[in-house]
């Protein structure tokens, strides 16, 4: 598949998605901790979330961070938008990617339209279907963008080179 990608060469923004407090009823009374969900990217074809857990919110948010550098992906783009329209299901949540006219913007809901915007695409029409979990959402989205194909990678894929520019390449090297 895809070769990891370096986060050091890019820079990233990261924008935390939810934040949640969870609590554990104990023997001495309630144990609080937070779990939160970030998005990192560089708006220009890479992007990536990860999810963080600890007993303070800095620190979830740190972990949530380096975790979303770690699962770094790379969204092909066509000029603004995406190449092609993909729906995808992840657990409940499905979410629905079309790509759009150039001045459209970005018409998503939440999460979607901060992947989206971490990602770098300017205009897309999305819909979520079926659950409105914003973590799940979210992982359905990055799924999405993992799964589009850039069109000319596709189209060499499926037309091979005739003979005679296959022998003139092979004289050459």
């Amino acid at each position: 598949m895809a070769s990891k990608i370096d986060p050091d060469e890019l820079v990233l923004n990261d924008k935390l998605i939810y934040l949640n407090r969870v609590s554990k009823v104990m023997k001495g009374g309630k144990r609080l901790s937070f779990s939160a969900l970030v998005v990192t990217g560089d708006g220009n074809g890479h992007v990536g979330i990860g999810q963080g857990k600890a007993n303070e919110v800095p620190a979830a948010i740190n972990k949530a961070g380096a975790d979303a550098k770690k699962n770094l992906v790379k969204v092909p783009l066509a000029r603004a938008t995406i190449p092609h329209e993909i729906t995808v299901k992840l657990g409940a949540a499905k979410v629905l990617l079309r790509p759009a006219a150039p001045g459209t913007g970005i018409i998503a809901g939440s999460s979607i339209r901060m992947v989206m915007e971490a990602a770098g695409i300017k205009d897309v029409l999305t819909k979520s279907l079926g659950s409105a979990n914003r973590v799940n959402m979210a992982k359905a989205t990055i799924l999405a963008l993992r799964q589009l194909r850039d069109p000319k990678e596709v189209q060499t894929k499926r037309r091979p080179q005739p003979v005679a520019e296959a022998a003139e390449e092979a004289n050459r090297g």
